[in-house]
């Protein structure tokens, strides 16, 4: 295995570039300096961080070295049923994404807004809300839980594979982090509350969903 240790490396190394160069273009102090030069031109920041998004990771991946070694392979019946926790992760996955503004998390909202003269700086790239309904009651980041769900049952695993997704896991907690210090600088005490009672990303409290008149 220590041969390998080489490409391991290589591809935790890209993430990291990933990682931490998303971190500042997602961060609120550089979508404010933005703001100052571009004033509400901000409105198209948005879809241009998720373009953005999609093509350094699908770099990322393309650069990856392939280590094909396989970790395991399921035999018949239980490739099959390992694809049934996946389809489940699939639709917690589109349940979560109900509970908040798709077209605003694309960034196609903030377009309309601006070409009806309707886009203020101050919102920088996105109109945000604070809502627990749903999968939000059970933990913080529902669509983390669920992508990372659905990425770990899968019917053969190899070692490239599996060094990918460590990597995914890593960035989506450590990326949550970064992500509720903004929150909690733009909804103060009331996420800060919703965190003492909410799982970050594995919903282990099940049976005390959240709301956030609860005292």
């Amino acid at each position: 295995m220590i041969e390998y240790l080489p490409s391991i490396l290589g591809i935790v190394f890209l993430f990291i570039v990933f990682g931490f160069s998303h971190s500042i273009l997602a961060s609120l102090w550089f979508k404010k300096i933005l703001a100052g030069r571009l004033g509400n031109k901000i409105a198209f920041y948005r879809i241009f961080y998720n373009i953005f998004s999609i093509i350094s990771l699908a770099i990322i991946y393309e650069l990856s070295p392939r280590l094909d070694v396989i970790i395991y392979d399921l035999q018949s019946p239980f490739d099959l049923m390992i694809l049934i926790p996946q389809f489940g992760s699939l639709i917690g996955a589109f349940v979560s994404f109900k509970y908040f503004s798709t077209k605003e998390f694309l960034g196609i909202d903030q377009i309309k807004r601006y070409l009806n003269n309707n886009y203020s700086a101050e919102e920088l790239d996105e109109r945000m809300s604070f809502r627990i309904e749903g999968p939000y009651r059970y933990c913080r980041h529902p669509i983390y839980f669920f992508s990372i769900t659905f990425l770990l049952f899968r019917p053969v695993m190899d070692l490239f594979y599996i060094t990918f997704l460590v990597c995914v896991i890593l960035y989506f907690w450590i990326g949550s982090i970064y992500e509720e210090k903004k929150l909690i600088e733009v909804f103060g005490s009331d996420y800060s509350e919703y965190q003492k009672h909410v799982p970050a990303i594995i919903p282990y409290k099940l049976f005390s969903p959240y709301t956030l008149n609860k005292k």
